[in-house]
């Protein structure tokens, strides 16, 4: 098996070193990740700077992967039109550092690099390990459960381009207690900011580290990481309200100034 490996907290991070020693157990392992911090990034891309891509060794001086100063979306695009020589079977990302369960999928680069990856019709797999309330976490065994549901989603012979969500729960209070499919909590986080004054008199705010969800939907996968589950959520990037459509299609659409007899672009023509 031929793995692709990427991340957001940038390919000198702890989390990301375990798990590519995971996931070389699996198979040929080939890293494109930023070269920077780039949690939050969620699915953006650079467009109107230059992405250097810098190639990396490992510890005994093998090739690692590259390093490339951009976004984890960046790295996915760049690693498969560009940098690999072999069409990965199955896009890694992670291990990151902190959960991305519920909303936050949708700010998280680790999720973003994920569906980037299913973009290209790869099956990809984002990886969390929640953060301890104190000290560093356990990366190596967090890694170890990683690979672990890597290989479990793997069993179950995905369809081509399917996209999955894990989440380890804090490994400090012991080990997990068993694996949970559930779906994505969309209830509110509540966060915070400290509001600052700089030398020049300029009001400016600094989002605190803390995120939580008061009240979150039940059976969910921030419910079941307070529980101490490993959560599994298979995802999809298609944001269509499908329910809506006939509904709208009845809608008034007169719009002035329309013109329905012009011809359509040779492009489009037959396509709705």
């Amino acid at each position: 098996m031929r793995i692709l490996m990427t991340n957001d907290d940038g390919i000198y991070a702890p989390g990301f070193r375990a798990l590519m020693a995971e996931m070389r157990k699996l198979g040929e392992v080939l890293a494109v990740a930023p070269a920077t911090e780039q949690s939050a990034a969620g699915h953006s891309v650079t467009i109107f700077s230059p992405i250097v891509a810098t190639e990396v060794a490992d510890e005994k001086g093998e090739m690692l992967g590259w390093a490339v100063e951009g976004r984890p979306a960046d790295c996915v695009k760049l690693a498969l039109r560009m940098l690999l020589p072999w069409s990965p079977d199955l896009v890694v990302s992670g291990l990151n550092a902190g959960s991305n369960a519920g909303i936050n999928v949708l700010y998280s680069g680790t999720v973003g690099a994920a569906v980037e990856g299913a973009f290209f019709r790869k099956t990809s797999i984002a990886c969390s390990l929640e953060m301890p309330p104190v000290g560093r976490p356990d990366f190596l065994q967090g890694a170890s459960f990683a690979r672990q549901m890597v290989e479990r989603i793997l069993a179950g012979n995905p369809e081509e381009g399917s996209l999955f969500n894990v989440n380890i729960p804090d490994l400090s209070q012991g080990a997990p207690r068993g694996v949970t499919v559930l779906p994505q909590n969309t209830a509110s986080y509540v966060e915070w900011y400290d509001k600052r004054v700089d030398p020049r008199g300029r009001v400016y705010f600094w989002i605190g580290p803390d995120f939580n969800c008061p009240t979150p939907n039940p059976d969910t996968d921030v419910t079941a990481l307070a529980e101490r589950l490993i959560t599994v959520t298979p995802l999809q990037f298609n944001l269509t309200r499908h329910d809506q459509i006939g509904t709208m299609q009845k809608w008034d659409w007169a719009v002035e100034g329309v013109d329905p007899t012009q011809p359509a672009p040779s492009a489009l023509k037959g396509k709705n």
